[in-house]
C-alpha cells in the first residue's frame, strides 16, 4: 500500500504560500522612537529601565517635545517602566522592589520624578495620581553632552546608583540608595 505525499508538502504549494506571506505580511518598520533599556547590576540588586528613545529631529526638547510642566512618559511610546529586585531608597523614602511605570514632569530648574504602580499604560494618556506609589523632585542640570535622542544611563555612586535622564543639554539624576 503506497502512502502519497501530503499536497501540503508538495515544493509548488510551499512556494505559493511563501509568496503569499511576503506579499501580504510586509516586514515590521522600524518604530521611529527605537526601545531602550538600561541596566545597573551589582551584587543582591538589579536595576533595570525599558523605554523608548524620542530623538529631536529638530524640534524643540522641553518645548514640542516633553514641554516643561507637562506630564510626560519619560521616553515614547509606552510609559518607560523601571524593575528593581530589592528595595532601595530615593528621596530618603523606600520604594519596594517591583517594576513600576515612571513618569517625570520636566522643568528648567527642577524634575519632578514619579513611580507609579500601572504598569502598560501607553503614553501618560490614562496616567493616574492615585496610583502613584512615590513623588519627588530632582534638581535639573546642564549636560556636558548633547543628546539627540532621550538617553538613560545608570552610574554607580558609593551608596548605590544614579540614573540620569539625558536629552540636549539637559540631564536630571535620580539617586538611588541601595539598602544593604
Amino acid at each position: 500500500f503506497a502512502q502519497s505525499a501530503s499536497p501540503v508538502d508538495s515544493a509548488p504549494t510551499r512556494a505559493l504560500a511563501d509568496t503569499l506571506t511576503a506579499t501580504l505580511i510586509p516586514p515590521p518598520k522600524p518604530r521611529p522612537s527605537p526601545m531602550a533599556v538600561a541596566l545597573h547590576k551589582e551584587e543582591g540588586i538589579y536595576l533595570k529601565v525599558t523605554y523608548c528613545q524620542p530623538i529631536r529631529k529638530g524640534r524643540g526638547v522641553f518645548t514640542e517635545l516633553a514641554p516643561h510642566g507637562k506630564l510626560w512618559r519619560t521616553g515614547a511610546n509606552e510609559a518607560t517602566e523601571v524593575t528593581l529586585t530589592k528595595d532601595v531608597r530615593l528621596a530618603g523614602k523606600i520604594l519596594k522592589a517591583g517594576t513600576y511605570a515612571l513618569f517625570t514632569v520636566p522643568n528648567a530648574d527642577k524634575w519632578r520624578i514619579i513611580f507609579n504602580a500601572e504598569l502598560g499604560q501607553w503614553g501618560e494618556y490614562k496616567y493616574d495620581p492615585a496610583k502613584d506609589v512615590l513623588t519627588f523632585e530632582v534638581p535639573a542640570q546642564k549636560n556636558d553632552e548633547v543628546y539627540e535622542a532621550f538617553t538613560i544611563r545608570f552610574n554607580e555612586t558609593a551608596t548605590g546608583a544614579d540614573m540620569s535622564l539625558m536629552w540636549a543639554s539637559t540631564k536630571a539624576v535620580v539617586p538611588f540608595a541601595f539598602t544593604r
